[in-house]
C-alpha cells in the first residue's frame, strides 16, 4: 500500500496541473497510462476497485463543474438533440465516414473538410480518413496502429531491467489508448475529449511527444539485443 502512495500522489499531481489548462482528456489519458503501468507491477486489484469508485465519483463530480464538459455527454448520449451546437461536430462526423464505402471517395476528394467538419485536420482526421480512402483505407491505418502496439509489447516483455519494463509499458499504454480514444471518438463511442491521433492529427507537440516515444522505446529495444 506505501509503495502506490508516492504512484498515486504524483497522479494526482499531475492530472490536476493539466485540468488547469484545461485538458481533460490528455488527463484521463495520462491517468489511464499509470493504471496500466501499476496493473503490470502486479498491484492488487482490490486497490484498483476502490480508486476506482473515487475516481468515477471525482470524474463525475468534474463534468458537472463545468458546462462544456456536461454539453459533450449529452451530445455523446443525444447528437440530435442540439444538431447546431454541441452535436454538431460527431453529426458531421458520421456524415463524413458513412459515404466512404468500401474504398471511400478518393484522395483529396472529401466534400466533409470543406466547411462543414470544424478542423478537420486536428481529432476528426480519421473522419476525412474514412471518407476518402474507406472501409479498406481505415483497415490498413488501424492495422498498423496495431503492429506498432504489438511491437511495443514485445520491447516491453524482452526489456533487460523491471524499470525498462515499466517504461515501455507506460508509453505503448499511452499510444494505444489514444488510438482508442479518438477513435471512439469519431464513431461516436465516446464523448468529444479533443485527443489526437498519434502520427496523424495536425499539431507539433503531439508529434514531438509520440515521436519521443517511439525512440525511447527503439532505445529499449536496443538495449535488451546488446545485453
Amino acid at each position: 500500500r506505501k509503495d502506490l502512495l508516492v504512484p498515486a500522489i504524483a497522479t494526482m499531481v499531475g492530472f490536476a496541473l493539466i485540468l488547469l489548462q484545461p485538458d481533460f482528456g490528455s488527463g484521463i489519458v495520462m491517468v489511464c497510462a499509470i493504471v496500466v503501468i501499476i496493473l503490470s507491477a502486479d498491484a492488487p486489484i482490490s486497490y484498483f476497485v476502490r480508486v476506482g469508485v473515487i475516481g468515477i465519483i471525482a470524474m463525475g463530480g468534474l463534468i458537472l463543474s463545468a458546462p462544456y464538459r456536461l454539453a459533450r455527454i449529452t451530445s455523446f448520449l443525444n447528437p440530435w438533440e442540439d444538431p447546431l451546437g454541441a452535436g454538431f461536430q460527431i453529426i458531421q462526423s458520421l456524415f463524413a465516414i458513412a459515404p466512404g464505402g468500401i474504398l471511400g471517395s478518393g484522395f483529396d476528394q472529401s466534400m466533409q473538410k470543406h466547411f462543414y467538419l470544424p478542423e478537420p485536420q486536428t481529432d476528426f482526421i480519421f473522419a476525412i480518413i474514412a471518407e476518402e480512402l474507406g472501409f479498406i483505407g481505415c483497415v490498413i491505418l488501424i492495422l498498423l496502429f496495431a503492429c506498432v502496439i504489438y511491437q511495443g509489447a514485445k520491447i516491453a516483455l524482452s526489456a533487460p531491467e523491471p524499470f525498462y519494463c515499466y517504461v515501455a509499458v507506460g508509453l505503448v499504454s499511452l499510444f494505444a489508448i489514444q488510438v482508442m480514444i479518438n477513435l471512439g471518438v469519431v464513431v461516436g463511442l465516446f464523448p468529444v475529449t479533443g485527443i489526437t491521433l498519434p502520427f496523424i492529427s495536425y499539431g507539433g507537440s503531439s508529434l514531438v511527444v509520440m515521436m519521443s516515444s517511439m525512440g525511447l522505446l527503439m532505445r529499449i529495444a536496443k538495449m535488451e539485443k546488446s545485453a
